[in-house]
């Protein structure tokens, strides 16, 4: 049924294309300016945005052997993940039991044990502590009460999907089923958990929502990015969700070239073609990578926006995987490209935001537009609304509960 629903949908982009048209939604939106910089409208935001929904927090093929882990640092939560022994994943907070040190450096690699850098104190891939300095002399401590605090998370799709909020009132699995209204099924088609992980980089940004409405955005490819992406890139877009996660495609040359080849044989590639976002905070993007003797294929780019440490910023973790097992031939190549997509977001799209975050303040206007040509943009703000004015983590199931998946016509 999924693949179906590809089918159709890029029948009905296939249409546009060969029309020269494009849905609209229903009239202009505006978006008060406040909401990018208010520092209360931020807090909020962190407690009931980051706080409580399923954020996207690495890869299954990231963590892939037993005794994995990564340590990173979400929207000032500091994170360990790890693929523990019976091959389970697992989400702590990075914080000794003792008192409060970071036990893991961020970054990633495989280990039994992690030891922390103060007293020395060690837990294992489970989270439980194992080992204590000195215990008899330290005093008597039951070890199964201070092992490291766990967090919720689970796997859909090859995604790794987490909370920052121990203790996690709400059933995480059934709240994370909730979230993404069937939407796993989708991007189960991108072959996530078939991938081969092969490196990430970092750049910050401004505003998390001055950051991701670019990624939603294809008004401005063929302006802001002329050098980069060229002048007769398609501003064209079509908009399609899953209760707050989103899909964009545009009816471009891409699409017009499926014109008169039978549904059936329409390739996997040009099926998922498009961004895929995953609120509040991932964009999915797919390109291909080939040497001269024809060897590569089809690699994504995963951004994962965290909010940085004020209303003003942001960091972005760029995460490229490939569909294939890649070549040492390929490696060049591989590494020109994402030395390329970070040019692009950090020199022009964060250079454009970070511009905006200034001129934001001066409180020169009042609000933002969203024409009817950003449909995206319109939900993706009007989601973010919802979640804010959601005082409990009841109200906020409730939100997804009755969320609708909605096609562009």
């Amino acid at each position: 049924m999924s693949r179906q629903t590809l089918v159709e949908l890029t029948r009905r982009a296939l249409a546009h294309a060969k029309a020269g048209t494009v849905p609209l939604a229903a009239d202009i939106a505006r978006v008060p300016a406040l909401n990018y910089y208010d520092p209360d409208r931020w807090r909020v935001e962190m407690d009931r945005v980051f706080k409580r929904l399923p954020l996207v927090l690495g890869f299954s093929c990231e963590l892939a052997e037993p005794n994995s882990y990564k340590a990173m640092d979400v929207a000032g939560v500091p994170l360990l993940l790890t693929r523990a022994g019976d091959g389970s994943i697992r989400s702590f907070v990075n914080m000794c039991s003792h008192r409060g040190a970071i036990v893991v450096e961020e970054g990633a690699g495989t280990a039994r044990r992690f030891t922390c850098p103060y007293h020395a104190w060690s837990y294992d891939g489970e989270g439980r502590l194992v080992g204590i300095l000195d215990r008899d002399e330290f005093g008597d401590l039951d070890p199964s009460c201070h092992g490291l605090t766990a967090l919720p998370v689970a796997e859909r799709a090859g995604i790794i999907f987490g909370g920052l909020s121990p203790g996690h009132g709400l059933d995480f699995d059934r709240l994370l089923d909730s979230f993404l209204c069937g939407y796993d099924e989708m991007l189960a088609h991108l072959g996530f958990d078939r991938c081969t992980y092969v490196g990430s980089q970092a750049v910050g940004g401004p505003n998390w929502k001055v950051a991701y409405d670019g990624y939603l955005d294809f008004y401005h490819l063929p302006i802001l990015h002329r050098n980069t992406f060229g002048a007769d890139a398609c501003n064209k877009a079509i908009y399609d969700a899953w209760g707050p996660h989103q899909r964009v495609t545009s009816p471009d040359q891409h699409i017009l070239a499926l014109d008169g080849i039978p549904e059936d044989d329409w390739p996997l590639g040009a099926l998922t073609s498009g961004v895929w976002t995953i609120f509040p905070h991932a964009s999915i993007a797919g390109f291909k990578v080939a040497d001269d003797g024809g060897a590569g294929g089809r690699m994504y780019m995963v951004s994962t926006l965290y909010p940085g440490t004020d209303p003003d910023t942001s960091v972005t973790v760029q995460h490229f995987l490939a569909a294939f097992d890649p070549p040492p031939s390929l490696q060049p190549m591989i590494d020109a490209q994402r030395e390329f997509l970070l040019g692009v977001v950090r020199d022009e799209d964060y250079y454009t935001g970070n511009r905006i975050q200034r001129s934001v303040k001066t409180g020169a206007k009042s609000s933002f537009l969203f024409g009817r040509n950003e449909a995206g943009g319109q939900r993706f703000h009007g989601w973010v609304d919802r979640l804010v004015a959601a005082e409990t983590e009841q109200d906020t199931d409730a939100l997804f509960a009755t969320a609708e998946v909605v096609f562009q016509p």
